[in-house]
């Protein structure tokens, strides 16, 4: 970010603050993507999404949920789960912590049920500023839990997910939510409930290998990474250079792997509009 202070009240984003004496100004935020300066109340109108060339820019999880969820509705599942270091793996209750200071979250997911314009859904978003998102024992739980409930209550489930796989810290642990979380996804299928999921920059791993596959239908926000392995792993294995946009959710949605790619400012409209059709 950067700060500056301007020549005279009338320069830029300029604010006089009542009983201070220096002029403060909004913070500035180069685009990743096309390098402009957006101030955070520009970001905030667009739903963190870059007005010149439509950047997503990664958001929390609690973010994610408050821009579909109707005011007020949103009830939050198994949010006092927290992970252990069951593995005395070194160095990994420090990760934690680091990520819970990061993140303000105690895990990689937040899991719960709310309305869209009215219609009751189970819904999960995973946070990319807790250790990238990584799925471990308890992400495994709480977003099993969510389908479980959902089954009960018979609701339709709205994922949002954005991961660098299973977290390696868990070992085996961490892997098995794979088949944990795609037999919950399968018993909810099975009793003809819908499953929505919307993949975000980065979708990759074991996330990818199951459960984020495995929605009815299946979303993805612009230019958003999505795979099993990397394509420098891929390229390292088959000693070939990859298509342009390999990965990428346009090349996805080219090749038929997933449904639509959809911007964020008109995810709530839409995701509605497919829990009205299928409800």
């Amino acid at each position: 970010m950067i700060f500056r202070k301007p020549k005279n009240i009338l320069e830029g984003h300029s604010k006089i603050v009542p009983g201070v004496s220096e002029i403060v100004e909004d913070p500035v935020i180069s685009c990743t993507s096309c390098r402009k300066a957006l101030t955070t109340d520009e970001l905030e109108q667009e739903k963190q999404v870059c007005p010149y060339c439509r950047h997503h820019f990664k958001i929390n999880a609690r973010q994610r949920i408050h821009m579909i969820a109707d005011a007020g509705t949103f009830i939050e599942y198994d949010k006092e789960l927290a992970p252990v270091n069951i593995l005395g793996f070194p160095e990994y209750d420090e990760k934690l912590e680091a990520a819970r200071l990061q993140s303000a979250e105690i895990d990689s997911v937040v899991c719960g049920e709310c309305e869209l314009a009215g219609i009751k859904t189970a819904i999960f978003a995973m946070d990319p500023f807790f250790m990238m998102g990584s799925m471990g024992r308890v992400a495994g739980e709480k977003i099993t839990g969510t389908f479980e409930r959902a089954l009960e209550k018979n609701l339709p489930v709205i994922g949002y997910t954005v991961s660098g796989g299973a977290r390696m810290q868990e070992g085996m642990v961490s892997l098995m939510q794979m088949a944990k979380t795609s037999g919950a996804v399968k018993r909810h299928s099975d009793a003809g409930n819908l499953y929505i999921c919307v993949l975000t920059d980065p979708t990759t791993g074991g996330v990818t290998a199951s459960f984020a596959m495995e929605a009815d239908i299946i979303l993805a926000e612009p230019q958003a990474l999505i795979g099993f392995a990397g394509p420098r792993v891929i390229e390292q294995t088959i000693r070939k250079r990859l298509p342009s946009g390999f990965q990428k959710a346009e090349f996805l949605l080219e090749h038929g792997f997933i449904d639509n790619i959809v911007y964020r400012r008109r995810q709530k409209a839409y995701l509605t509009q497919l829990l009205q059709m299928h409800t």
